[in-house]
């Protein structure tokens, strides 16, 4: 099975704390480096990392570049490797708009999270895939604000719903991504024809 280019978005702002208000949420260092390592192996185009914060886009950059160009660089090569998919972008907006240029307007923004109870289920999911470009949004904090839903915007089904669900964004997005492409390939964008 063959999906069409796939990216993931980290969302940092709108977000949920845990008394439910929106808040902008801080960028770790395992989300930057776990991400980009499993957007590479599962073969994603993209990584957006959105935050509006701009000390927080500086500490990205000053991470990813430690990795890409530094030191890091001779000591990590595979790490160099997979933040090539890293971009650092201020909204989801932004991001999609990215998206959409890389992939055409068909580029779909697919909401993930825990307290999602409807929406599309995983084969469901892997079908729109196969016929779209999906960038997959993952929300940080408590989760994604209802001002990041949109009509043109599906949800996918959480990954254990109605039961004890609050996993890392980090092994959600590994596991969303296995039961997607599993023993699949995602379409790169050089061999992508919109």
């Amino acid at each position: 099975m063959t999906l069409q280019p796939m990216a993931l978005a980290l969302v940092h702002y709108p977000v949920l704390d845990r008394q439910g208000d929106v808040v902008t949420s801080a960028v770790t260092n395992l989300d930057i480096h776990d991400l980009a390592r499993l957007a590479t192996t599962y073969g994603l185009s993209r990584y957006y990392i959105v935050t509006p914060a701009i000390e927080q886009q500086v500490l990205v950059a000053r991470i990813a570049c430690h990795w890409r160009e530094g030191a890091g660089a001779v000591y990590n090569p595979d790490r160099r490797q997979s933040l090539d998919v890293l971009q650092i972008v201020a909204s989801l907006d932004e991001a999609l708009d990215d998206w959409r240029r890389l992939v055409g307007p068909e580029g779909c923004a697919a909401l993930t999270g825990a307290g999602y109870r409807d929406g599309l289920d995983f084969p469901e999911a892997q079908l729109l895939a196969q016929q779209r470009p999906l960038l997959l949004v993952f929300g940080t904090g408590h989760g994604l604000t209802s001002a990041v839903h949109a009509p043109d915007r599906p949800c996918l089904k959480a990954i254990r719903p109605g039961k004890y669900n609050h996993l890392s964004v980090r092994t959600a997005a590994a596991i969303i991504l296995d039961r997607l492409v599993g023993e699949g390939d995602v379409l790169p964008l050089d061999q992508f024809i919109s």
